[in-house]
């Protein structure tokens, strides 16, 4: 059965440095459950009860959160081999703190968290070994939480977008690169509305620091976006 996603989940971080062998083993053990969902389907609402977290076999989902205004914020999107829920898999509250959404059609496979770091049925080899992985898993998980707020506590639009533009140049090692959000879904990640994001790129375009077409970005004026990006911190 899950023997069709095998290529994907070894590429997983929760199941990191084990064998192929020993993980089909494990999935016989944690017994998880596959879902597919289409674009825009809810897959869990903030308050629901929380029983499983889940990992992205195909397509990708969105965590958002909606302020007091009704504005939806994305807090991250989580594509292919990536795992989300594992904050709340261990909270004493037991609910879903963000709502869910199929940012394309998807298929999800769900784990329960208590099979993880439970003791194993099968004296599973590599179980310790997904125990800690699942610990790297949530420090990373803490540590993007932690960039999520320096975005929201910078005040200007080109602030937010400078240091945005500067963190895929890092990622990439490339001035040109192709944005992971489309321009919705980048003004719901940085807070902002869509038409001022816009009218910003445009701004920084017109000025010689950006240029871009469709999804792809060149920073052209490096010096002004580390300028702009370290003055907003």
């Amino acid at each position: 059965m899950h023997k069709r996603w095998m290529d994907i989940l070894e590429k997983c971080i929760l199941f990191k440095d084990i064998e192929s062998d020993d993980l089909n083993v494990m999935l016989e053990c944690l017994k998880p459950k596959v879902i597919s969902y289409v674009k825009d389907e809810i897959i869990a609402i903030a308050g629901d009860d929380f029983t499983e977290l889940g990992i992205v076999l195909k397509g990708s989902v969105a965590i958002a959160k909606e302020t007091v205004s009704g504005n939806r914020v994305i807090i991250a999107i989580f594509k292919e081999s990536e795992m989300f829920g594992e904050m709340a898999a261990f909270s004493p509250e037991g609910k879903w703190p963000s709502t869910v959404t199929a940012q394309e059609d998807c298929t999800i496979m769900f784990l329960p968290p208590e099979k993880i770091v439970g003791e194993c049925e099968r004296m599973c080899i590599s179980h310790k070994l997904l125990i800690v992985n699942m610990l790297s898993i949530l420090s990373d998980r803490a540590m993007m939480l932690n960039r999520k707020v320096e975005y929201l506590a910078i005040k200007t639009i080109r602030g937010k977008l400078s240091t945005y533009l500067l963190e895929q140049y890092k990622n990439t090692g490339n001035r040109t690169f192709m944005m992971p959000l489309n321009r919705k879904e980048l003004a719901e990640f940085l807070n902002i509305s869509r038409p001022s994001l816009s009218r910003e790129m445009g701004r920084m375009r017109d000025e010689g620091i950006i240029d871009f077409h469709m999804s792809s970005v060149r920073i052209i004026d490096m010096e002004s976006i580390v300028k702009i990006a370290n003055q907003a911190l």
